[in-house]
């Protein structure tokens, strides 16, 4: 096949396993796909499907030689990638192919600025520097929506919220302008506003560049508006693969059919204007000083929380949106008296702001939080048995070994997890199974208020409709009250009996979610709802025809 007709991306019977001590596993097993020049593919499937290691295959990015190829072959530009050398594949590495990964706090280096990242890719490949790279360091900030971009170049990853991580990752894969974009989750953080300009970016791109995309990801409001074709993978295997209209108006294998009709229950918990108040605060301010000059004096502040005012209820679920950054992570850290805050935060009738340490310990079993990342919030270290009884053992130290197994067992039990795999490690489970021992090891202490952080945003469509399923059974079989911080405006509604907008660390619209939903008032809710609502419709509008 000559250059001209043949595809930017031919992979061919692809299989990938990997050793271990009993043998060796499959975790893709023998698929096919293209990528023509200027178009786009998806992969989706639920969480270990073999997605990202099929992605990972094509730069030979897979922890050899733990991993091999049984068979197949992967052809770029015509030159078989998975047969190169390291050198040679390094080549190609960032320039004809770029990939973005899903977990940008992993992927970016702590010790260096966002500046100092994106500069080396630029001369490492195009040999850019000085006010050359910088000129175009700003560029890709500001094309992915970094706000302000200058006061960002000397920032380090962790000043940045989740989705500003992501977009950095974004700029730098697309410095070198690629012929080849591996897309893995790269939307997974962003708030629905930028994820929407992020896919419009990426269009742009694509369609100037004349650039291809592997796009993975389990959201398929994203497929519908980005993909050309898509290819769905169950267990390590493509089951279904064809155009995105034929794909969506009429799939033919169950699994595909099951993707699509995934969507979590609205039923959210009910408003308890009468119940007692669990937790209040009123003009709750967190500002982080900005200082500058040789003796680092105070020359202004970023105004994380302003003036923040709200009341949850026993019972209720109170559901936090807004853009990345807008501080709905930083409000929930501080209700939780985990960073500080200036206000007044009365938690079960008791203002616990400015208690000590000490004084604070016995607040902590009735308060708990699930994270984002729940790789990063468990300990690689330690079984998921002593996860979850770690905090009983801070806790409740009356309780006998016996007693505190009984606990966790019932804990995961109540996430739905077989209790026999407690012996096991995080590492050896997939992403919503590891969120649900995340969710184990904070109701096992049988709290009042837990604080939700993005539970499901890196999750897949089954995923998340199982875990919106899971948290409203625990909140009544349990009594919970559950603070829900997310971006996802979907599940949201689904869950919240109360709902705040937040922006720039103001709340600029409040009410009960069904209300606000359905009559939001300011510009900005509208906006925001537009912007999810037209990324799901897309998605969701397929399958009703």
């Amino acid at each position: 096949m000559d250059a001209i007709n043949q595809p930017l991306l031919d992979v061919n019977d692809l299989s990938v396993g990997f050793h271990h001590a009993n043998g060796m596993s499959i975790a893709v097993d023998h698929i096919s796909f293209r990528i023509e020049r200027g178009r786009c593919v998806a992969l989706v499937g639920e969480s270990g499907s073999g997605k990202s290691v099929s992605a990972l295959s094509v730069l030979k990015l897979l922890p050899y030689p733990t991993a091999v190829h049984p068979s197949g072959s992967i052809h770029f530009k015509g030159r078989e990638l998975l047969r190169m050398s390291e050198k040679d594949i390094r080549s190609i590495r960032g320039n004809d192919i770029s990939i973005i990964f899903q977990e940008p706090m992993t992927s970016l280096n702590p010790l260096h600025t966002i500046e100092q990242q994106i500069s080396e890719i630029l001369l490492l490949h195009s040999g850019v520097r000085g006010a050359m790279a910088r000129a175009r360091t700003l560029e890709l900030l500001t094309q992915v929506g970094i706000p302000e971009p200058e006061t960002r170049l000397a920032s380090y990853p962790h000043q940045l919220s989740g989705g500003q991580r992501q977009r950095v990752m974004i700029a730098m894969a697309l410095a070198n302008e690629p012929d080849l974009l591996i897309a893995d989750e790269p939307t997974t953080a962003l708030d629905v506003t930028v994820q929407a300009q992020i896919l419009t970016l990426l269009s742009d791109i694509q369609r100037r560049l004349g650039m291809s995309l592997l796009f993975i990801t389990h959201d398929l409001g994203i497929v519908r508006r980005i993909a050309d074709e898509v290819c769905v993978m169950n267990s390590g295997k493509i089951v279904e693969h064809g155009p995105v209209e034929r794909v969506f108006t009429s799939p033919q294998h169950p699994y595909t059919k099951a993707l699509l009709a995934a969507e979590p229950k609205p039923d959210p918990a009910p408003p308890q204007p009468h119940a007692p108040v669990v937790i209040s605060t009123d003009d709750l301010k967190i500002w982080f000083p900005i200082k500058r000059g040789l003796l680092r004096r105070t020359v202004g502040h970023i105004k994380a929380v302003d003036g923040v005012k709200l009341t949850v209820r026993k019972g209720e679920t109170l559901g936090v949106v807004g853009e990345s950054g807008s501080g709905k992570t930083t409000l929930g850290l501080a209700l939780l008296r985990l960073i500080s805050s200036q206000g007044p935060i009365v938690f079960l009738g008791k203002d616990i702001q400015g208690l000590r340490f000490k004084e604070m310990r016995p607040f902590r079993r009735d308060m708990q939080i699930v994270f984002q990342d729940p790789y990063g919030a468990l300990s690689p270290r330690m079984s998921v048995s002593d996860i979850i009884a770690e905090g009983l053992g801070v806790h409740q130290p009356s309780l006998t070994d016996s007693q505190r197994e009984d606990r966790v067992i019932k804990a995961l039990r109540d996430v739905g997890l077989d209790p026999e795999t407690r012996f096991r490690y995080p590492h050896e489970f997939s992403g919503g199974q590891r969120q649900r021992i995340s969710i184990a090891r904070a109701v096992v202490l049988e709290p009042d208020f837990v604080v939700l952080d993005e539970p499901t945003s890196a999750l897949d469509m089954l995923f998340q409709a199982q875990m919106v399923d899971l948290l409203r059974e625990l909140q009544r079989k349990r009594d919970l009250t559950y603070m829900f911080i997310s971006h996802d405006l979907r599940v949201v509604a689904s869950l919240a009996s109360h709902l705040i907008v937040m922006r720039h660390g103001k709340v600029v619209e409040e009410g009960p979610a069904s209300e606000l939903f359905k009559n939001p008032k300011s510009d900005y809710t509208r906006a925001l709802f537009a912007a999810a609502f037209r990324l799901e419709t897309s998605a969701s509008g397929a399958v009703a025809q």
